[in-house]
């Protein structure tokens, strides 16, 4: 047989393209409670307390004038990390922009907030969503700037 001899190259050529192939990537769903975020030491000394948040269904003051609605994506380095962890920080950087916004707005909370993962809505009173990869944790979520009663 003429081509014999590329027998051992075709077989190399073909456990090359299997080991090529891309693995299935690390995406795991947590959903944790807000609350977890907001007792943060870290949130307390970034999150001054001008700004409220309240999650889709939550118990909200008296909304007295709704602004735009926004989206936060944030992601954060997992590597050393447990998964929850890295999530409430991935959360807690989502709040600071939203905080940021919301004061150059003149609003003092975000309402209506849900998970917006993949723009997916996944609205829950007291928890939000997180997705944590092999080494990237990312929390999106949306909300609508307001000033509400005090």
């Amino acid at each position: 047989m003429k081509f014999a001899h590329l027998a051992p190259l075709a077989a190399v050529a073909c456990a090359a393209a299997l080991l090529s192939a891309p693995a299935a990537a690390r995406d795991t769903k947590y959903m944790l409670p807000l609350a977890g975020v907001l007792e943060m030491p870290e949130a307390k000394e970034k999150l001054d307390g001008s700004v409220q948040f309240f999650l889709s269904g939550a118990k909200t003051p008296k909304v007295l004038e709704t602004k735009d609605s926004d989206v936060s994506n944030k992601k954060t380095n997992g590597v050393g990390k447990s998964d929850e962890e890295a999530c409430r920080w991935a959360a807690l950087s989502a709040l600071i922009a939203f905080q940021d916004k919301a004061k150059s707005l003149g609003a003092n909370a975000v309402v209506d907030m849900v998970s917006y993962y993949k723009k997916d809505t996944n609205a829950n009173p007291t928890e939000y969503e997180c997705h944590a990869g092999a080494v990237v944790v990312g929390v999106t979520l949306k909300g609508t700037y307001a000033r509400v009663a005090n």
